[in-house]
């Protein structure tokens, strides 16, 4: 019985001893990190040759800091060799960076024949070689840099983009890439989501393309609109192109307009903000008709946009994110779409500005403090053709400044919602209804008009006992301004994105309201 015990005994310190040891050599995230592998197993080279091979490799010379510092965290070790020679995420590396084009990258490989030759060629020996170590470390970063990282901030800020870029430690990924290289394929130790469902599209958009594409969709001169029932050769070309791009399962050649094809025509004015109706105009064939190259432009173009996002956002508890050219908000809670409201953005003379800020407070009943700029340019001169204006639009000055009463007839409505920002950009109601009613949205002065706010204030307020929809109904309508603080501080993220892929997998393209599209491209394109 004792020597059973002290059996016993001596299997839960073995067990004990092998957990606390497999604990050490891993990171939150369960993964082995490189650094912890004892160094003296792996051969070293000289520092002095990572001089030597960015003088011989200058196209690489950028990534010269980053590879230095990881080595000097290596002590100067080889990373990339294990006994069999280069090892295995060399090889799932290298096919990466050779199909970087898949990503939405468009751009040279350097020394893209000398690291075709590292696994292309079977090598002589295993022994290390530390041009091989180096080029592999320099490409790696390249191929971060280009997928993952994007165009540096200065960039993006002339795109007029002011989202905060995340941040991250390349090297520090590359070490436990080392130790498991499937984490690169996945999505989650990336980018931002919408980035992957964006790549599936390209890659099918590029098989047409490679297949001829579309041909263009001539109208009947005979007719202006087509319906169910009716029959023309538009209507089989219709048919071919809907099937191309999947809104339709089968392509039958029928030039009549039947039941199947109607579903399709829905389906295709859902993704390009289009009224839904069965009527075909021209001006859907004009939609249709572009081309597959500048919709696969289009693509990689947000792709790019993607790459500027940081890839947690959609796991904060709440989110409130505005997509400028589909004129939409959304409020996302626990990382899925929980309500959304069609929105009115700033004209293209005083375009809303993309940059992401803390909502703090509800403002019931507002004024609307006319910004100087309005003063100046329009209010003056109106009180100048009418003194009375003020007056006729229930506006009143206030400590040298003009601002307008609460009421239903206020341009900012009933109810504001508060981010403070140096923009001086907020949503809020508008008593210009009829606005939504358009396709195009672009009509405010910056701020963004709001369809639904009441309910929006609704699902904010939610959890809070102290806000039933009766209470809000009665501030907005109250005739006195009143703020709330709210409990819990929602990001606001004002994104500009002219391809997304929804909930249900459905691509939409939207207008480049801004036309912000083709200036990305032109810098995309030339790198």
């Amino acid at each position: 019985m004792r020597k059973l015990s002290r059996f016993i005994f001596l299997l839960v310190l073995l067990i004990l001893v092998v957990t606390i040891s497999c604990n050490k050599f891993k990171d939150k995230t369960g993964v082995t990190e490189l650094e912890e592998i004892p160094v003296d197993t792996r051969p070293a080279f000289d520092s002095t040759d990572l001089t030597a091979f960015f003088k011989k490799h200058p196209l690489l010379e950028k990534y010269q800091t980053e590879v230095r510092e990881l080595y000097k965290k290596h002590q100067f070790h080889y990373v990339w060799y294990d006994k069999n020679g280069v090892n295995e995420f060399g090889s799932l590396l290298h096919n990466k960076i050779i199909n970087v084009e898949e990503e939405g990258v468009l751009t040279s490989i350097p020394y893209r024949q000398k690291l075709d030759s590292i696994y292309e060629i079977a090598p002589s020996s295993h022994t290390p070689n530390p041009t091989t170590e180096l080029l592999n470390t320099s490409l790696y970063f390249f191929y971060v840099d280009k997928v993952y990282q994007g165009l540096d901030t200065e960039k993006t800020n002339q795109m007029e983009w002011f989202l905060p870029r995340e941040k991250q430690s390349y090297g520090k990924y590359l070490d436990s890439l080392l130790v498991n290289p499937s984490l690169i394929k996945k999505n989650e130790n990336g980018l931002f989501s919408q980035y992957y469902l964006l790549k599936n599209v390209l890659k099918t958009y590029r098989e047409i393309e490679k297949k001829g594409g579309w041909e263009p969709i001539v109208m009947d001169s005979a007719v202006k609109s087509l319906n169910v029932g009716d029959s023309s050769r538009t209507i089989a070309q219709l048919r071919t192109r809907l099937f191309l791009t999947g809104e339709l399962k089968k392509d039958s050649k029928s030039a009549i307009y039947d039941e199947e094809l109607s579903k399709g025509v829905l389906k295709f004015k859902k993704a390009n903000r289009n009224a839904s109706s069965t009527i075909i105009l021209p001006s859907h064939l004009k939609v249709l008709n572009i081309p597959v190259a500048e919709r696969i432009k289009t693509l990689i173009v947000n792709m790019e946009r993607c790459r500027w996002i940081a890839k947690d956002i959609t796991k904060s508890k709440e989110i409130i994110a505005v997509n400028i050219p589909a004129y939409e908000l959304t409020y996302f809670k626990d990382g899925k779409p929980y309500f959304r409201s069609n929105v009115v953005v700033g004209k293209t003379v005083n375009k809303t500005v993309v940059f992401s800020a803390p909502m703090r407070y509800i403002v019931f009943s507002p004024y609307w403090n006319v910004p100087y700029s309005i003063l100046k340019n329009e209010i003056k001169p109106a009180i100048a053709k009418d003194p009375n204006y003020l007056a006729k639009h229930n506006m009143e000055w206030n400590e040298g400044h003009v601002r307008q009463k609460p009421g239903p007839k206020n341009s900012l409505g009933l109810i504001k919602f508060l981010f403070p920002n140096s923009n001086s950009i907020y949503l809020h109601d508008t008593p210009s209804k009829h606005l939504f009613n358009r396709r195009d949205r672009a009509f405010s002065h910056g701020c963004i008009r709001v369809e639904k706010p009441k309910e929006l204030a609704e699902v904010i307020l939610k959890d809070d006992p102290n806000w039933t929809p009766e209470k809000i109904e009665e501030a907005m309508n109250r005739g006195k301004e009143s703020w709330y603080t709210l409990k819990n501080k929602i990001p606001v993220y004002i994104g500009y994105f002219t391809a997304w892929v929804d909930t249900e997998g459905v691509l939409h393209f939207y207008d480049d309201v801004y036309g912000r599209d083709e200036p990305l491209a032109a810098l995309l394109f030339e790198n």
